[in-house]
């Protein structure tokens, strides 16, 4: 997808109005009680993942010394080259188990959340990320509901992948020098940048002197976080913000912002673009502001080492764009709020 579709003005469509978008916000303190969610139960199992551990080494995973997003084969989103085969350890842990464990949001509309308007009595997690996960358990276990989507807040995301609680994370989730530390990734699924959201009454133009001032919020463990950590070290002029800028404000979830936006607590949110469409398509009374400042792409994350796994992912998602499954599942959960997309990012591998 081409960065600039995220910051072009778009005619963004609300699900019910301010009516609805109330009940979303008091049902996330209700599901926020629910986790683990299981959207399938497996034939057997305990929950745990058991991968990543001990797999068998088909390359060297990027690591931030060998990460370098100036240079070509060192860019954050270069991952291993694409295997359908499916004898390396992680992979069969999975299938001997039967299911696949996946973290997920259940807060973020369209991308992974419970419709309050729907009709379906378990109100299944649905969106362009739950749309994903299914497609990899159905290439590894033959069936999309092979499935058990844990939903984890932001900050929890490399945690529960490090513990083995999920084997991986369908998350909307940047891939990083930072976080190749810490998890290995596939390659891009998903292109954005991070972007502000405020109401449309505000004097706020966008990134950079208009801050001024302003109370900012952004998920723990965020992206956004972190450049705005980093922004405050710089002159406005060289892409900072200004010093008086608040951007004390941090919650576990993203859509928490929203909700500290519409009750006034803060003046300004900042996210990837997409999740600020989203959360702008929810709520009539704020937009996006400015264009995105920064260029970043989502990936699927999973426990380091687990590079068969890394692999086989890769070659879900090489099928996934070639046979119009992502373009499918863009034109359905995504376009409404970010308009036509020229396609999924470009796999780029080592």
């Amino acid at each position: 997808m081409d960065g600039r579709q995220v910051g072009r003005t778009v005619s963004l469509r609300g699900w019910g109005g301010v009516a609805a978008m109330a009940v979303a916000c008091a049902l996330t303190a209700v599901f926020a009680l629910l986790l683990p969610l299981t959207t399938q139960r497996a034939e057997t199992g305990d929950g745990s993942t058991g991968v990543g551990g001990g797999g068998v080494a088909e390359g060297l995973q990027a690591v931030a010394k060998d990460c370098d997003p100036a240079v070509e084969g060192k860019e954050p989103e270069a991952s291993l080259r694409p295997d359908g085969s499916e004898s390396g350890a992680a992979v069969q842990a999975i299938k001997k188990r039967g299911y696949l464990s996946v973290g997920v949001d259940q807060n973020s509309y369209r991308w992974g959340y419970r419709d309050p308007n729907s009709t379906s009595k378990t109100s299944e997690l649905e969106g362009f990320d739950i749309d994903l996960a299914h497609e990899i358990a159905d290439q590894i276990l033959g069936s999309p509901d092979k499935i058990r989507l844990k939903a984890i807040p932001t900050n929890e995301r490399i945690p529960a992948i490090q513990r083995g609680d999920v084997d991986m994370v369908v998350r909307t989730m940047t891939i990083s020098c930072k976080r190749l530390d810490e998890v290995d990734f596939s390659t891009a699924y998903f292109q954005t940048g991070q972007q502000v959201l405020a109401p449309k009454s505000s004097t706020v133009k966008g990134y950079g002197a208009s801050l001024a001032g302003k109370r900012i919020c952004t998920a723990k463990g965020s992206t956004a976080e972190l450049e705005l950590g980093n922004a405050k070290k710089k002159p406005v002029d060289e892409g900072g913000v200004p010093q008086n800028t608040d951007i004390s404000t941090t919650v576990p979830n993203q859509l928490d912002c929203l909700v500290r936006l519409q009750l006034g607590e803060v003046d300004a949110v900042v996210t990837d673009g997409a999740l600020a469409a989203s959360q702008a398509a929810q709520d009539p009374t704020v937009e996006l502001k400015g264009k995105p400042f920064t260029e970043e792409y989502y990936g699927v994350a999973m426990k380091k080492g687990a590079d068969d796994l890394v692999r086989r992912v890769n070659q879900v998602l090489e099928d996934y764009r070639k046979d119009g499954g992502w373009q499918k599942s863009y034109d359905k959960w995504l376009k409404p709020a970010l308009g036509p997309s020229d396609g999924p990012p470009a796999p780029k591998y080592k």
